[in-house]
């Protein structure tokens, strides 16, 4: 038996952030408080936004200070600003940081305490204020999870917070707003993408319904990965590869996410490396570590990325896997450790604290094969190799 969990309202499509009046309206919402960042801004995506608003005779606040990789300082004057005043819902504008600040923020500002008490394996099934996101990135699906992730900064610890209070109630999924996205946020946010759809498929907590949408996400991210990151304005591929991390969000939302996320959050926490790209320095490492109690698995996920063809044998599947992942590492330019400015003596001194956080957070237990402390420090001493 699996209980789904989705946002109420999807959007999905060109323009479909004109739609956001409608349903605004749907759900009563009169005093809006949107959550974003200062690129959105500088953009003008911010004023996009307000304007859409502003002719519907929507009034709207903004807190604009969120930062990538949110940590609990980042979210606590949009919590104040939450508490001081009768906002009746949030909207979330931005990749996958702004809209996990917005989470915290709507469900902290309106339930009270702070992110430590909300940490997993609390589940937070109470209601905060209702969460619209729009999402700017292809990539952490974010707009369709009952998740968010925020960083202690006095320990350099990622708390994975969990639970329907976290589930956007709608979602616009414009992929106009992921036009103007760098070749190296792309890249970041598409193997983020192309990491919650193998894993939600591998995963112990697979069930047919995710799986549906893991087959559909990989089928639309494969082929279309390569394409954004040397076209960014190759519509169709943006287009598949924004409904591509939608749909990976919603399996991996429904299945949980496994072993390169439970390594990938404490690298990004002691270092700032960004989420989708530690994710990528650790997809081939660990999939190559899980393969063998997953093959099958593993091969469907070859031949529907289209990294391996239909009539290839499992075997022969995986190992095109494997050495796919590589090269689009390399073509991707997605740095080592090393090559991303990480101090080696540093990283070493932390690997087993690293390992022990990734055990922690409960997502290693979901891979094909759970692995050990000693065998996530053994992954983690790969990566320099």
């Amino acid at each position: 038996m699996s209980t789904i969990v989705l946002p109420r309202t999807l959007e999905i499509g060109h323009d479909s952030i004109k739609r956001l009046p409608n349903v605004l309206q749907g759900l009563k919402s009169k005093k809006l408080l949107i959550v974003t960042d200062n690129m959105m801004v500088k953009l003008g995506y911010l004023n996009n936004l307000q304007t859409i608003l502003s002719q519907a005779g929507i009034e709207s606040d903004v807190y604009s200070d969120t930062v990538p990789e949110p940590t609990a300082a980042s979210i606590q004057a949009g919590i104040e600003k939450v508490r001081s005043a009768d906002f009746d819902s949030v909207i979330a504008l931005g990749g996958g940081s702004p809209i996990d600040s917005a989470k915290a923020i709507a469900v902290i500002g309106k339930l009270g305490g702070v992110i430590n008490e909300y940490r997993f394996p609390r589940q937070v099934e109470e209601q905060g204020l209702p969460i619209i996101a729009i999402p700017t990135t292809a990539g952490t699906g974010s707009e369709c999870t009952r998740v968010t992730i925020i960083t202690d900064e006095k320990t350099d610890e990622k708390l994975m917070c969990m639970g329907t209070g976290f589930m956007p109630t709608a979602a616009i999924v414009d992929y106009n707003l992921t036009l103007s996205v760098p070749a190296r946020t792309t890249a970041d946010t598409g193997i983020d993408a192309m990491t919650h759809a193998i894993e939600a498929y591998v995963s112990r907590k697979a069930n047919l319904y995710s799986d549906s949408q893991a087959l559909c996400a990989m089928k639309l991210i494969g082929p279309n990965l390569r394409k954004v990151y040397h076209d960014g304005n190759d519509k169709v591929a943006r287009e598949a590869m924004m409904l591509g991390s939608t749909l990976a969000g919603i399996a991996f939302s429904n299945a949980s996410v496994a072993l390169v996320h439970g390594m990938s959050r404490p690298i990004g926490a002691f270092f700032h490396v960004p989420h989708g790209l530690s994710n990528a320095m650790l997809l081939p490492a660990v999939t190559r570590f899980s393969l063998e109690s997953a093959k099958q698995r593993y091969a469907v996920c070859a031949r529907t990325l289209t990294f391996a063809q239909e009539t290839d044998s499992d075997d022969v599947a995986c190992e095109k896997l494997i050495n796919t992942l590589v090269e689009l590492n390399r073509e991707l330019s997605v740095p080592t450790p090393a090559e991303f400015g990480i101090d080696k003596q540093q990283f070493f001194s932390v690997v087993e604290t690293m390992a022990k956080q990734a055990e922690a957070s409960g997502s290693p237990n979901n891979n094909p094969r759970i692995p050990t402390i000693e065998e996530m420090v053994a992954i983690y001493t790969q990566l320099w190799n």
